[in-house]
C-alpha cells in the first residue's frame, strides 16, 4: 500500500495510513516522490512511516536519484534504515518531469549514466568510505549490511541492462493505470532476461502499481487524480487517460490485483486516489483480505 504523498493532507491523515497499513495485511508501505508539486517531501515521510510502523518493509517508489546529490541521498536513506530498524527498500528512477529537476537545480541531461554512478557512491558512502580524502564518512551507517537493496524504475533493455548490474529487481511503471496480465508478464520475462544476461543467478524483485479508487465518486475521484498527475505531459493525453482509467470498483480493483498475479509480480503497489484513511477497509473489503 502507498500512502496518499501526493494528495493535501496532514498530521491525523499520515497516522491513521501508517497505523493502518501496519495493522495489516499488507507487506509494505511506499512513498513517491513528486518536488513541483503538492506532495509531501519523500524522505520526511519516509521517515514519519520508520517510526509509526513496526512490521510493513519500506518502499521508496521511487526516488528520482539524478535530480538529487548523491551523498545526501544516502544519508537520507541511511537515517530511515535506521529508523525502522533495517526495513527499508530504496526505489530510484530517472523521472520524466524536467520542472521537477529545474526546481532543486538538478542537472536533467545524461540522467541514466549519472544514476548508475550515483548508486556506486552511495554505495561506498553506505561503506562508510568518506567522500573525498581528508574527509570523514557520512553517517549513520546503515542497519542493512551494505545498504538497504536498491530496486530500479525502469523499462526498456538498454535501462534494464544497467540496472542488472546493481539492482535486487524492477518496479515496473507501465500498469499504472491499468493491468494487462500478458503485456506484464512479458516485461518480467525481460527483467529476467537481463538479469541473466548479466551473469546474476538470483531471480530479480518483480513489482508494479496502480492507481485506484473505491467507494462515493470513485469513478470522478480516480479521474481527477490521473487528469491532475498526467497533465504536465499533455493536457489531451491526460484527459483521455484519466477518462479511461478502469479501476475504481471493487471488481475491476480484484482482477487487477489477479492479473497482476498472472503476471508474475512479486509485489504490487496500491495507490490510492483519496487521503481517507476508510479506503484501507474498503480495499481489504474488496480483496477479502
Amino acid at each position: 500500500m502507498t500512502l496518499p504523498t501526493m494528495l493535501p493532507h496532514g498530521r491525523e491523515e499520515v497516522l491513521a495510513w501508517c497505523r493502518g497499513i501496519d495493522e495489516g495485511p499488507w507487506s509494505s508501505l511506499a512513498v513517491p516522490e513528486r518536488v513541483t508539486y503538492p506532495s509531501h517531501a519523500l524522505t520526511v515521510q519516509l521517515s514519519a512511516a520508520a517510526a509509526l510502523t513496526e512490521r510493513v518493509r519500506l518502499w521508496s517508489t521511487l526516488v528520482v536519484l539524478p535530480a538529487h546529490d548523491a551523498v545526501q541521498v544516502a544519508k537520507d536513506m541511511a537515517s530511515v534504515d535506521q529508523l525502522s530498524a533495517g526495513r527499508l527498500t530504496v526505489g530510484v528512477g530517472v523521472g520524466g518531469r524536467e520542472h521537477d529537476y529545474r526546481a532543486i537545480a538538478g542537472d536533467f541531461t545524461r540522467r541514466w549514466q549519472r544514476m548508475d554512478n550515483q548508486v556506486a557512491e552511495m554505495q561506498r558512502i553506505w561503506a562508510q568510505e568518506p567522500p573525498f580524502e581528508g574527509a570523514d564518512p557520512v553517517g549513520p551507517p546503515p542497519v542493512q549490511p551494505g545498504g538497504p537493496p536498491f530496486v530500479a524504475g525502469v523499462v526498456g533493455p538498454k535501462a534494464l541492462a544497467r540496472a542488472a548490474k546493481w539492482a535486487i529487481g524492477v518496479d515496473d511503471p507501465s500498469s499504472i493505470v491499468a493491468v494487462d496480465a500478458t503485456a506484464l508478464a512479458h516485461q518480467r520475462e525481460k527483467v529476467v532476461q537481463a538479469w541473466k544476461d548479466a551473469g546474476r543467478d538470483e531471480a530479480p524483485h518483480f513489482s508494479a502499481s496502480l492507481w485506484y479508487a473505491l467507494g462515493p465518486d470513485a469513478k470522478q475521484q480516480l479521474g481527477a487524480y490521473v487528469y491532475d498527475y498526467l497533465r504536465i505531459f499533455d493536457d489531451g493525453y491526460a484527459r483521455s487517460t484519466a477518462e479511461q482509467a478502469p479501476v475504481h470498483t471493487a471488481d475491476a480493483l480484484r482482477e487487477a490485483v489477479d492479473a497482476a498475479r498472472e503476471a508474475g509480480c512479486d509485489e504490487f503497489f496500491l495507490v490510492p486516489t483519496t487521503t481517507d484513511p476508510a479506503e484501507l477497509d474498503r480495499t481489504r473489503e474488496a480483496l477479502g483480505i
